[in-house]
């Protein structure tokens, strides 16, 4: 697991020494996610690395019965990860990341919700690992791991750690 979160880091390091012309206009989540997820690709030779996609092979990804709300569409069940490392066809899922600009003044809990959920095994889309980054102009102010549909601890201050060390920060 630590592998690809050191994936996860290389591509955050290399997005801040590129981009941030996006964090001095302040421009949208899902154009800062897009171009976070240029230099994730070059991370994970041999996966797609997608930005909102919502689909399990033939199927739509949906929130199981009983949970949250979803806001991403109009019925409320439809989940778009902000960016996954899957393999299509199979379908094989290894992470999906939310990105949240630390100027979003909304409630964080939906994104935390979405990611217990798409890392549950007992949910039949779960991604493996679930990453949730609040990107600030110059560091990352927040960075969680989720595995198991569950906020992991242990990894989450692992990670935490290692954006500390290279100088990313991650103020958690």
């Amino acid at each position: 697991m630590q592998t690809e979160l050191n994936k996860v880091i290389a591509a955050l390091r290399e997005f801040y020494a590129r981009e941030q012309f996006l964090f001095e206009k302040d421009v949208g989540e899902r154009a800062v996610t897009h171009r976070f997820a240029v230099y994730l690709e070059k991370q994970f030779s041999g996966w797609a690395v997608d930005c909102n996609y919502d689909r399990l092979g033939e199927r739509t990804l949906h929130l199981p019965r009983g949970s949250i709300i979803s806001t991403d569409d109009h019925l409320g069940k439809s989940i778009y990860p902000d960016v996954v490392v899957h393999q299509r066809e199979i379908p094989n899922n290894l992470l999906a990341i939310e990105i949240r600009n630390a100027s979003n003044h909304t409630a964080i809990e939906h994104d935390q919700q979405k990611l217990k959920a798409l890392t549950d095994p007992d949910v039949w889309f779960a991604y493996w690992i679930g990453v949730l980054l609040v990107l600030a102009r110059t560091n990352i102010a927040t960075a969680e791991v989720y595995v198991g549909g569950v906020l992991d601890r242990t990894q989450t201050v692992w990670l935490t750690e290692r954006l500390k060390e290279t100088s990313l920060d991650a103020s958690h």
